[in-house]
């Protein structure tokens, strides 16, 4: 039953919340294959992988017989910790999913797992990722008579696996692989098998491991960790995973490429304790403020973090340059989320809500200010002057990482460009708008660095950085055909 009533507009909480401002990924999966817990496992798992999506939830398992499918608005510690959970949702084998909604409003109907009934058993699928060709699947599947239940692009895999030829399911899988584009790391639950798949790219992360003898699939290594599991290995950029029986067979349907992963996973989303690619996400994060450090130095007394995901940056830093650091800025984390009435009152408070500037550490200071990114800027902004009404004489802020020009379209809520302050502002312009007595980004060379390279692959890059290059790694059809669309419509109207 869709209810209208869950639908949240972001427009509407922009005004209190200071994370509007942030960037968010659309979601965290994780499966677990021969368990008797398996339910209580996958609950665990999402937890872990909570900062990956707060707005929905969902658990799909089966138990030999019969597939169960709880899915639910709001947080995983709300609806998965009761006592009843094996009795709710029975079975071995599962998979799990926390959503951020990119594609698809908030309403219950969009949360995964997806299941349906189809001509060869049911399958339920959780996916991570955006598909740039989504809403051209979706419009040749209902001009030939298919009907959607939801309004995100996941549900397209679905269709595309119904519709397929193909005598098994692995290969009608397959099949839909290859007619998508994009981005997506997929966990799917057959009545016999636990699948996973990654995008030819690897733009998404997947990862391996084993828990006892059960077999586990998840978007981050940390989710491995909460469970107690053994971290095996990366599911490949193009690889399927297909576990039944205990055992493990890959495809490659794509053939064997180097994984593109994200960047913005080492930047903002991924958990600073996971290791994505063999890497330490929170050393890289390090490794960043160390650069940003050497490149845009400046005297000052204290570094400071915008809590909490300037401070792997900020200490790095801080280590590099010799300036102390200290936490000039306390982050309430019991703010939630409200529908207080916007008034004027709570407008101002926004920021204040969730963020307090440390008078005793920030007064009379000159104040290098660190955070990992600057999206639309409205957030640095009001973080900036809280941290003058505390009394900070000089306020220097830098950003983790390079200057944010270009959308995405690979499951990040990336604004478009108009929105970015970074593509319509110069460095000068920033500057003024944002208040501060200087400003300055990581540069991409000083990203690849931080990322253990020794510079960037202009022709076969090592990782998907278009949000600062503009190169996006896959065609984006759904956008091409868009822009197509507006410029018949305005040559239509100049016509008439």
């Amino acid at each position: 039953m869709t209810n209208n009533a869950n639908i949240v507009s972001h427009d509407d909480i922009d005004w209190f919340d200071p994370d509007a401002d942030k960037l968010r990924e659309e979601c965290g999966v994780f499966g677990i294959a021969g368990n008797e817990e398996a339910a209580v496992i996958t609950a665990l798992g999402l937890h872990a992988l909570q900062h990956r999506g707060q707005e929905g939830c969902g658990i799909a398992t089966f138990d030999g017989q019969l597939f169960y499918n709880e899915r639910h608005l709001g947080l995983v510690g709300d609806h998965f910790t009761q006592a009843d959970l094996p009795q709710r949702l029975p079975g071995c084998n599962a998979i799990g999913h926390v959503r951020y909604a990119t594609q698809g409003g908030t309403i219950l109907r969009n949360v995964q797992p997806l299941f349906a009934d189809l001509s060869h058993g049911g399958i339920a699928i959780a996916h991570n990722g955006n598909l740039t060709n989504a809403r051209a699947l979706r419009e040749h599947c209902v001009q030939s008579g298919a009907i959607f239940q939801s309004t995100s692009d996941s549900e397209v895999f679905l269709q595309l696996i119904a519709r397929s030829k193909a005598p098994k399911v692995v290969a009608r899988l397959i099949d839909a692989l290859t007619q998508v584009e994009g981005a997506y790391a997929l966990v799917c639950l057959t009545k016999n098998k636990l699948i996973g798949a990654r995008d030819p790219n690897g733009i998404r992360p997947l990862v391996l491991g084993d828990l006892k003898g059960s077999y586990v699939l998840a978007s981050e290594t940390c989710a491995l960790d909460m469970i107690g599991a053994e971290y095996i290995r990366e599911v490949e950029a193009g690889e399927i995973v297909v576990i039944s029986g205990g055992k493990i067979e890959s495809h490659f349907p794509f053939g064997k490429r180097k994984a593109r992963p994200c960047a913005f996973e080492f930047v903002y989303f991924a958990r600073p304790d996971s290791i994505l690619g063999g890497k330490s996400v929170y050393d890289v994060r390090k490794r960043m403020g160390m650069r940003l450090a050497k490149d845009t130095a400046v005297e000052a007394d204290i570094v400071v973090p915008v809590p909490d995901s300037g401070v792997p940056a900020a200490l790095g830093y801080a280590e590099s340059s010799g300036i102390p650091y200290d936490l000039g800025i306390i982050r309430n984390h019991y703010v939630g989320r409200t529908f207080i009435e916007p008034t004027q009152l709570t407008r101002s408070l926004g920021v204040k809500r969730k963020h307090a500037g440390n008078k005793a550490v920030l007064a009379g200071k000159r104040v290098i200010l660190v955070d990992d990114s600057i999206v639309r800027g409205t957030t640095s902004k009001k973080i900036v002057q809280l941290v003058r009404e505390a009394g900070a004489t000089e306020v220097h802020f830098r950003s983790a990482s390079p200057r944010i020009e270009w959308p995405d379209f690979y499951g990040i809520d990336m604004p478009d460009r108009d929105s970015l302050m970074a593509a319509r502002m110069s460095l000068e312009e920033m500057t003024k708008e944002l208040g501060v007595d200087s400003l300055g980004f990581l540069s991409v060379e000083g990203l690849y660095w931080a990322l253990g390279e020794e510079a960037r692959n202009n022709t076969n890059p090592q990782f998907t950085d278009h949000c600062f290059t503009g190169e996006y790694p896959t065609r984006l059809v759904d956008q091409d055909n868009s822009q197509s669309d507006k410029m018949t419509q305005l040559s239509f109207l100049v016509e008439a």
